[in-house]
């Protein structure tokens, strides 16, 4: 006896990672205003109560895909910046005379004082001080 009829596959259950996937692109949906927080509540709560993969995607279906993460570029382009700044101030100020270069050194020499100062001042505030949090050993000994 032969049966032509496939034989189909359970369908898949669906993990809390799944789950939490599509609640994140809901709530990014409601955030853009895709979907009006009504909306996207009773879709989550449908998500929460789904129990397989295929009862997940069509809470999706009618949205776009997620916008971009947008991150900050970070340290390094800023210092790129800054370094090709003083290189082009460096480069001009040599047509400008000795004293346009002196001022150009002095600026960069303050910079890095007020940058050391900074840092101390800040070294001291979290390391607690004189009448921080931190324990100080100032002239009369111990507290």
């Amino acid at each position: 006896m032969d049966d032509a009829t496939p034989v189909q596959a359970p369908p898949m259950r669906a993990a809390d990672s799944d789950r939490a996937a599509t609640v994140h692109r809901l709530q990014d949906a409601v955030a853009r205003g895709l979907l009006t927080p009504d909306e996207g509540s009773d879709r989550m709560a449908s998500v929460f109560a789904a129990v397989h993969l295929r009862d997940l995607a069509p809470l999706t279906a009618d949205l776009p895909p997620m916008a971009p993460d947008r991150t900050a570029p970070g340290w390094r382009p800023l210092g790129l910046l800054a370094w090709e700044q003083l290189r082009t101030t460096l480069t001009t100020a040599r047509g400008g005379g000795p004293a346009v270069l002196r001022i150009a050194l002095l600026a960069v020499v303050a910079l890095v004082v007020l940058v050391a100062l900074g840092s101390m001042a800040l070294h001291a505030l979290l390391d607690g001080g004189p009448d921080g949090f931190g324990r100080w050993d100032g002239p009369r000994g111990p507290r």
